[in-house]
């Protein structure tokens, strides 16, 4: 068993770090798993989707929303977590490999640049529902497309509801 465990903050990249890290994977003949994501509250909705996707290949590298994308999508009190704490909880999980925050709402350069060879997203899309710039860039870089269920019961607006009508 190895002991070495990974400083989590090692794992948080820019996308020119992860784009040279995943050129090394390459050259290993090793496949990248991409998913995408606010994951502002993680719970185990987070946990169980990340860990499935990890399944799909050799390594995954998470895309998570800058704070102020979260804002634009979800509302002016999200998110929660700031963005480098997410970050941190991502690169903690033994699954994730490396955390990558993007800026926008979408991330097609990012898939651009990145190239993924598998790409993963949750149960509620389909490659037909998925936004059409992004679908065509990772289509254009070859990405083989995967969709995990949701866990009922688990995602983040149930949480924060349970948490505004609880009396703490």
């Amino acid at each position: 068993m190895n002991n070495q465990i990974a400083n989590p903050s090692d794992l948080i990249m820019t996308l020119e770090q992860a784009v040279a890290w995943h050129n090394k994977l390459k050259a290993d003949g090793k496949k990248l798993i991409i998913t995408n994501g606010c994951f502002d509250i993680m719970h185990r909705g987070h946990a169980e989707y990340l860990y499935e996707a990890r399944k799909k290949g050799d390594a995954l590298l998470v895309l998570q929303n800058s704070d102020q994308s979260v804002s634009e999508l979800k509302g002016p009190s999200r998110p929660v977590i700031n963005e480098d704490n997410r970050a941190y909880m991502l690169a903690s999980l033994k699954c994730v490999d490396v955390v990558v925050t993007f800026e926008g709402q979408r991330c097609t350069a990012e898939f651009e640049q990145l190239k993924p060879e598998v790409y993963v997203k949750g149960g509620d899309y389909t490659v037909e529902t998925l936004n059409p710039e992004e679908r065509t860039a990772l289509q254009a870089g070859g990405a083989e497309f995967h969709f995990i269920p949701f866990i009922p019961g688990c995602s983040t607006t149930e949480v924060l509801a349970k948490i505004n009508t609880t009396n703490l």
